[in-house]
């Protein structure tokens, strides 16, 4: 009989006790050193391995030598009959197969048996994205008789949408990325990969604005270099960055679901539309694939489409 993926409880297996604590380990260790793959990354890898090594243990393996295709077939269709979409799953089984590549290294697997496991195809959704009026209205949001730091927030807001930088990103920002001479902010990507992204001027001056009135009674009895800091005058969180975008939304009465990834998509589409060439996007997003920018040529594609209908009398 075929393990149920979504139980909560481990078994009471010794060998997964000790792999959860001492393989997993070794694992996150080699993705930080040898991969360079993000801390938000490494923690999503961690839950999806322990939830397919509890599910192998409840098929009968007695350790990670008994790891088989089998295993991962059965895992990947628990997952699709648990309602998972194709894009969690196939991230669950690229931390399986990377998991696997690394017993392999280490010499506790033989093969990898997840080298011939196929993903599951992924819709491509497009992006939601703003209008001008909603992104005015959100840009705008923040207010000085309202809201205690709404200088911070709105440099927050117009940094995210001028530059497109990841939350993660912006919450990593230091006071020295910024560099107001060139008109430019320094980013430490996925990866720890650099790069540079222009500002708009707008955004800058929000940022130096900031500087000015929020930032020294944050930053009293502080010592950290952060950029964006909270009440408590520690550096902001990506957690915290989602929280204020979706305080402002929340108060643009904007539908949907908008994140600061959102902006993110706003800055891509934007650039695209007004002609900018697909490589320079490209970099400014830090993405390593450009199919991954590609997508908002699609997004662009159907804004027109909606208004050629909309506005041509045979549309």
């Amino acid at each position: 009989m075929t393990a149920n993926p979504s139980t909560s409880r481990s078994p009471s297996v010794s060998w997964l006790d000790h792999d959860s604590t001492v393989h997993l380990r070794g694992f996150l260790d080699y993705l930080q050193a040898e991969c360079g793959l993000s801390l938000n990354t490494r923690k999503a890898y961690q839950q999806d391995l322990r939830r397919y090594l509890a599910f192998v243990a409840e098929c009968g393996a007695k350790d990670l030598s008994q790891l088989a295709p089998r295993h991962m077939e059965d895992f990947m269709r628990c997952q699709k009959q648990a309602g998972l979409s194709p894009a969690t799953i196939a991230r669950r089984l690229a931390a399986v197969r990377t998991f696997c590549r690394y017993l392999v290294l280490q010499g506790l697997l033989e093969r990898d048996v997840s080298s011939n496991i196929e993903a599951p195809k992924k819709w491509q959704r497009l992006p939601t994205v703003l209008d001008d009026p909603a992104a005015r209205a959100l840009l705008g949001a923040p207010d000085e008789a309202q809201d205690a730091f709404a200088w911070r927030d709105r440099a927050i807001l117009a940094l995210l949408y001028a530059t497109g930088m990841r939350a993660a990103e912006l919450a990593s920002l230091t006071a020295g990325d910024v560099n107001f001479h060139l008109g430019v902010v320094r980013v430490l990507g996925k990866g720890n990969k650099e790069r540079i992204i222009p500002a708009a001027a707008e955004a800058l001056d929000a940022v130096g604005d900031y500087l000015d009135r929020d930032r020294p009674a944050l930053a009293q009895g502080s010592r950290t270099d952060a950029l964006f800091l909270s009440r408590s005058g520690r550096g902001l969180s990506r957690e915290d960055v989602f929280r204020i975008v979706r305080k402002y939304v929340r108060r643009s009465a904007i539908r949907g679901r908008i994140s600061p990834h959102t902006l993110r998509h706003c800055f891509a589409t934007q650039l695209l539309s007004r002609g900018a060439d697909l490589r320079a996007v490209q970099e400014m997003l830090g993405h390593a694939d450009i199919a991954t920018t590609q997508i908002y040529t699609h997004v662009d594609a159907s804004r027109l489409k909606a208004v050629h209908k909309r506005f041509h009398p045979r549309g």
